[in-house]
């Protein structure tokens, strides 16, 4: 009997080591003032996620090595005890749970993960919210990608979104003007006709590290192999900022951050089941 509790154990061992090797952890952090409300896509799929962070406050999303998606911050939400409710910016349906891409303008992080993992954050759909992704543990090039400036301050009149007479977006010139050109469509659909505009100029200048228009691919797109990563929203790109590890929120300066763990309980809590049904029956 000892035999084969120690061979059970060993199994359930073996499994959570895979499972974690199959997996990667995205540490999704709130430095800012107010609530957000990230959302989640799994790319052309949008039944994603959607959940509340307070200032100071962290939340894990647990994928796949092979998952591609959005994540991005919603701002000024009301949402009812059912999850019905809208955002003044970053809307994905009229639910907390995303049911469609964010509505512009956003300020969204984009992966695709694989043996080579592709990162960047893209201002293509205009700017909501600082916001900075950060790779842990990974090989390769994996820098830091990010607009960790507030494109709202000096946005253009012509791009400003407004509520309650506070500027809480800055638009593109596409969702602006409409036009090819802006747009990086028709004759303007290919990397020798769209061209850098002053609209974009003035969003690369702020940031850098993140796209500013539709082929804006050689400054904006980092690569990185077996990493896990780290969204933070209104941080610094060169700040130290609180990550995942071995299911641990670790945060070497700032304090007070607390953790809402998402996926990754569920198998070991299955595990654990099968564990204490396996004795039962002996």
């Amino acid at each position: 009997m000892a035999s084969h509790l120690n061979l059970f154990i060993f199994t359930i061992i073996a499994s959570v080591i895979k499972l974690s090797e199959s997996t990667r952890s995205f540490t999704i952090v709130n430095y800012c003032k107010d609530t957000i409300w990230p959302g989640i896509t799994h790319g052309e799929n949008f039944s994603g996620g959607g959940f509340a962070l307070k200032p100071r406050q962290s939340a894990v999303y647990t994928a796949s090595p092979g998952w591609g998606g959005r994540i991005w911050a919603r701002t000024g939400c009301n949402f009812d005890k059912k999850g019905n409710g809208k955002c003044q910016t970053g809307s994905c349906g009229t639910i907390l749970n995303c049911t469609a891409p964010s509505s512009p303008p956003t300020s969204i992080a984009e992966f695709n993960l694989g043996q080579i993992d592709y990162y960047d954050i893209s201002l293509v759909d205009g700017f909501n919210m600082p916001i900075v992704v950060k790779a842990v543990n990974g090989t390769g090039n994996c820098s830091t990608a990010g607009c960790d400036g507030d494109l709202r301050q000096n946005c253009p009149s012509e791009l400003t979104l407004k509520a309650d007479g506070k500027v809480v977006a800055c638009r593109s010139a596409c969702d602006v003007f409409n036009t090819d050109e802006y747009c990086c469509r028709g004759m303007y659909g290919n990397p020798s006709t769209c061209l850098p505009t002053n609209y974009s100029k003035s969003f690369k200048q702020v940031c850098p590290a993140a796209y500013s228009f539709a082929y804006d691919d050689p400054t904006s797109v980092i690569t990185c192999t077996g990493a896990d990563y780290i969204v933070a929203f209104c941080a610094s790109r060169n700040q130290t900022i609180c990550s995942y590890h071995d299911k641990q929120l670790a945060c070497n300066q700032s304090k007070g951050i607390r953790v809402i763990s998402h996926g990754w309980w569920v198998p070991i809590l299955a595990l654990s089941f099968m564990f204490v049904s396996w004795w039962v029956m002996l």
